[in-house]
């Protein structure tokens, strides 16, 4: 279907993502692009990660309701874990945090003043433009460090894959859908990396892209320019059974290593309803 997806526009920027509660803002240009987004409901089971950098699976959770933050933490983390060992073929996985996302006006809610923000286990809106969560040095840096804490005892790793698992557990046709690029049709030549500055509220002005020393070594997201050659999927009227993986990096460059994503409108549903989502990061390793 035609679908209108955000990329950064061609140029030089100083690109980065400031969040705060219930909102998110990038610096740079953005533009939006004409594409056709293509629905993978109908072959769903076609798609795998290390061709695609994505897969749609089903999974039944014991959490009754992921508005509740203890029923997350002490169930669905696990889950998430057992789920990504097991379709990564993984030896250990561990789980990295949680965020809700929604499509409902979350303006009361950013207008609130927030001491000591904490980018976790929150409620934010999709994320509105064509990115990966991590660049190399960020995924590179994240599994060396997280494998330290996790797995003190454990021998090493020869390969690491930084992921999400995705569900959307609002009844569906959801107005927001997720939409997954094959990871095949991307290249380095229309990336940038866009840093990532967690604040109590967004700088003013000329402050948004001030310098700031040792930047290109702070935790940043990849981005990317448009290209025709993208491929675009989506999985309509997810159910709140259906779970979609994809990789943020996989250190495994042989295989498709990264799948950029972005929520969309779908205004072609006339009876589309308010989207909400939980994401996991979370990151699974190969002994």
């Amino acid at each position: 279907m035609p679908a209108r997806i955000r990329y950064l526009s061609e140029g030089e920027f100083v690109t980065r993502r400031y969040v705060s509660r219930g909102a998110e803002m990038n610096t740079g240009e953005y533009s939006d692009h004409d594409v056709v987004i293509r629905d993978g409901m109908p072959i769903r089971d076609h798609f795998q990660l290390d061709v695609h950098g994505f897969m749609l699976g089903r999974h039944v959770s014991a959490v009754e309701d992921f508005r509740d933050a203890k029923q997350v933490e002490l169930l669905y983390l696990a889950e998430v874990e057992d789920l990504a060992k097991r379709w990564f073929g993984a030896d250990r996985v561990s789980a990295q945090g949680w965020m809700v996302r929604t499509s409902a006006d979350l303006s009361q809610r950013a207008a609130e003043k927030v001491e000591g923000y904490v980018h976790a286990g929150g409620i934010q809106p999709p994320a509105g433009e064509a990115h990966v969560d991590f660049n190399e040095i960020t995924g590179r840096r994240s599994a060396a460090r997280v494998y330290a804490q996790a797995f003190p005892d454990g021998p090493g790793y020869r390969r690491y894959i930084c992921f999400s698992l995705w569900r959307a557990y609002s009844p569906g046709p959801q107005d927001w859908p997720l939409a997954v690029c094959d990871g095949r049709s991307v290249t380095d030549e229309e990336t940038a990396s866009n840093t990532l500055f967690v604040v109590d509220e967004f700088p003013q002005g000329k402050d948004l892209t001030a310098p700031v020393e040792g930047e290109d070594q702070m935790i940043a997201a990849t981005i990317f320019r448009y290209r025709e050659r993208h491929r675009w999927w989506y999985f309509s009227n997810m159910t709140r059974d259906d779970v979609l993986l994809f990789k943020f990096q996989d250190s495994d460059k042989s295989v498709t290593w990264r799948c950029p994503h972005t929520a969309f409108q779908d205004v072609g549903m006339q009876d589309a309803r308010t989207r909400t989502s939980i994401e996991v990061r979370g990151i699974a390793f190969f002994e």
